[in-house]
This record gives C-alpha cells, sequence and structure tokens, in this order.
C-alpha cells in the first residue's frame, strides 16, 4: 500500500468516527463553486433542517448516480450532510458526493441551480468508505440555503456495497443515472430513472440559521406524509414548519421528519421500533429542543397486536424520561381514528380509545396535541372527516394534514 493510499485510508476511518453526536458549533473553509477554498465559515451554531429516519434496506446500485431531493425547514449560510450505512452489511465505498440547490418551480426536475453545485467531503476527502452499521457528517460545505427549498444531495456507488440503507416512502422524486458520475451534473439530463426512496441520506444541517433550535416529529405513516401530495411537501411535519417560519427567531425551530411507514413504539419490523430508533433518530440530531409523539396505531392494529394500553403507556414514559434527561420537551399526540379501514374492530378502537384518554389525562407528556378531536368526524368519532379522508379512511390528505399541523401550540415547543 502506497504512502497515500495508506494516509487517505486513515482519513476514511477517522472521518466515520464523527458519529451520531456532532458538535454544534464548527469552523471551516469555505469552498467556492466546484469547492475550491475562499475563506473561513467561522464558528456558529448548527441546526438541523431535514431528516429522513432510516426504514430499512433496498438493492445497491452499484456504478449509479443517485440525487435525492431534500426539502429544507429552516436556512443557512452553509450545510453538513449526514449519510447512513446503520442498516447495511458492507462498508458504502462513495466516491463522490454533491450538494446543490434544485431548481426553483420544478420539484419532479434533477436539474440544480446554475453556479450552486458544490462538493461533499469528508475530513478533506472527496470520497469515503462508510463501516456497516455507522452514520456519517461531512464536512461543512458553504452554499447559502433558503429556507422552505429543495437541495440535490448525489451520491455516486462505484460498486456493489451490499444492501442499501434507505427510506423507503420519500414521497419525493428522486433520481437515478444509471451509470457513471454524474454528481455534479447541474443539468441533470443524464439522470432518466426516477426513484421514490431516499439513498443513504438521513439529515441536513444549516449552520447560522436565525432559529432556536430544532423539533423532531416521532412517528409512523401519518408522519410520513401518507395520502398527501406527491412531491408537494404537504405532510404534516412540513406544514409544522410553515407555521414555525412565521415566529420571530428567537422561538423559530426547524423541523425534522423521524416518521416511518409501518412504524411501532414496541416492536421492530417496518423499521427500528420507536424505542429503539431514539438515539439515531432523534437524541443524535442537532439542536433538539423538542419531540412530538405520534406513534401506537400500529401497535394497535399490527401482528402480534397490542390489547393492554399499560404498554403502550410504559413505553411513552420511557421515551419521555430519556428525552428529560437530555433536556428536551416531549408532546404527545393522541392517536387518530381509523373506521372504516380493513383493520378496524370494536376491539381495537376500544384500544385505541384507551390509549388516547392515557395520553390525555395521566400527566406523562408536557403537552398534548389532540389530533383525534381536530380530524375525526363529529358525527361518526370513529370515523376521520370525509373532507381530510384521502379514500383509506386512515392517512391524511393535504387538508387534513394542514389541520394536525394547526393543532400544535407553537408555544409548547419551547420553554
Amino acid at each position: 500500500m502506497t504512502r497515500a493510499i495508506k494516509v487517505r485510508h486513515l482519513l476514511a476511518i477517522l472521518v466515520t468516527t464523527v458519529m451520531l453526536t456532532p458538535p454544534t458549533a464548527i469552523a471551516d473553509a469555505t469552498p467556492a463553486p466546484g469547492g475550491a477554498a475562499a475563506g473561513p465559515v467561522g464558528a456558529q451554531t448548527w441546526t438541523g433542517t431535514w431528516e429522513a429516519a432510516a426504514s430499512g434496506t433496498a438493492p445497491a446500485l452499484p456504478g449509479a448516480s443517485i440525487r435525492n431531493v431534500v426539502h429544507t425547514s429552516v436556512g443557512g449560510r452553509a450545510a453538513r450532510v449526514r449519510l447512513s450505512n446503520r442498516l447495511g452489511s458492507a462498508p458504502l465505498q462513495l466516491d463522490a458526493v454533491t450538494l446543490a440547490l434544485q431548481q426553483p418551480g420544478a420539484p419532479r426536475s434533477p436539474r440544480a441551480v446554475a453556479g450552486s453545485m458544490r462538493t461533499v467531503t469528508f475530513a478533506g476527502a472527496g470520497s469515503v468508505a462508510i463501516p456497516a452499521g455507522r452514520d456519517l457528517v461531512s464536512d461543512p460545505v458553504a452554499l447559502q440555503i433558503p429556507a422552505d427549498s429543495n437541495l440535490l444531495i448525489s451520491l455516486h456507488t462505484p460498486a456493489d456495497s451490499g444492501p442499501a440503507t434507505y427510506h423507503r416512502s420519500a414521497l419525493q422524486a428522486n433520481f437515478v443515472a444509471r451509470k457513471g458520475n454524474w454528481t455534479a451534473d447541474e443539468s441533470g439530463t443524464a439522470y432518466t430513472v426516477s426513484l421514490g426512496n431516499w439513498y443513504y441520506v438521513t439529515g441536513v444541517d444549516v449552520l447560522g440559521s436565525a432559529v432556536v433550535g430544532s423539533v423532531v416529529t416521532l412517528g409512523d405513516s401519518i408522519t410520513d406524509g401518507t395520502g398527501s401530495t406527491f412531491s408537494a411537501n404537504h405532510r404534516w411535519p412540513d406544514r409544522l414548519a410553515d407555521r414555525l417560519r412565521g415566529l420571530p427567531p428567537y422561538r423559530r425551530l426547524g423541523v425534522l421528519n423521524a416518521g416511518i411507514a409501518g412504524n411501532r413504539v414496541l416492536l421492530d419490523g417496518r423499521g427500528p421500533s420507536a424505542l429503539s430508533r431514539l438515539d439515531a433518530d432523534v437524541f443524535s440530531r442537532t439542536a433538539v429542543r423538542a419531540v412530538i409523539v405520534m406513534e401506537g396505531i400500529n401497535d394497535i392494529k399490527g401482528t402480534p397486536e397490542q390489547t393492554d394500553p399499560e404498554t403502550l403507556k410504559d413505553a411513552y414514559r420511557r421515551i419521555v424520561r430519556r428525552a428529560h434527561a437530555r433536556g428536551i420537551r416531549v408532546i404527545g399526540a393522541t392517536i387518530t381514528p381509523y373506521g372504516g379501514h380493513s383493520a378496524y374492530t370494536p376491539a381495537r378502537e376500544a384500544v385505541r380509545q384507551a390509549v388516547n384518554a392515557v395520553i390525555r389525562t395521566h400527566g406523562l407528556f408536557d403537552t398534548v396535541a389532540d389530533f383525534d378531536a381536530t380530524v375525526r368526524d363529529p358525527s361518526d368519532p370513529n370515523r376521520i372527516r370525509p373532507a381530510y379522508d384521502p379514500g383509506d379512511h386512515l392517512h391524511f390528505n393535504d387538508a387534513g394534514m394542514k389541520a394536525m399541523a394547526d393543532t400544535i401550540d407553537l408555544a409548547a415547543l419551547t420553554p
């Protein structure tokens, strides 16, 4: 092994130790377009602006370039990217990663804003190997990041690195160029294949944002956005971010969506359980001030189903205890109706009602967001309002998502 290769290998090892708890302030060089250094970024506070929880694995795409489209909740003057091989079984080889702004007004396009393309590095190196079971945070990337905008995070995987850690239900058009390194291509013309998942990318932080921290929304498919308009960013956490941007800076928060379709509080299945993924999806995130917990319906209606409300009560209490130990407030959200859905039974409905009574009245949480009261049909409380129902009697359309976001007391998110 030559000395140059040894140094590069050492850098890759060192950067993978920058794990789930990166520093909240950092100084680095500011890359000019194309990645050349142009001056100091300076030391300021980092805040989370976007998250996708790792929900499982998919077949690798060896030799392909993958262009992930992610939506910011707050902006800043630099960014760092979070990548994951958490659920992989072999080292993930990445030989190029870039960050750019997506062309405004074109959420289903792989085209970048001219001049916005930046090289993403890891301990100064443009390529990296992420060990199986590990997460990674990039070096700072100097780029003016607007709030409420789409970013393009492009990765080239030169070889088969085994099962790819991904977020299955992105509800966002992402793109693949089947062969070659097209990560720096602004035109996006090589990206001829659409993809409905986020590959390897699990978060973005921004530097110098005029906000006081971030809030994580921990949930299942309803939080993940199922039922809302594709590529429109109308999930209820997106709508919450819209509301928070209207507040003065000393009350504003970034919003991080840790929803996984099919997720449960107690058991692994569709992604790690809420209890087992707290460290990775909540506590490791940057400047978290609060977490909103909306999980439990899949425990009630899944196989095996949970029939004892006390079991979920104990799980909620454990989540709150761990969050409070880190100074994080916890908002409990009631479980919404699903009458008319194929999984509905009167016995399961009785459990849902009992769990909601626990959430509302047992003082487990710092405060409660009563989603159930907001979205239920007054004439048939076991069902959601027809105006909010996309047709499956479980999830929510855009109007329902907005109603849920409007239920949250913004003053309760920070002390």
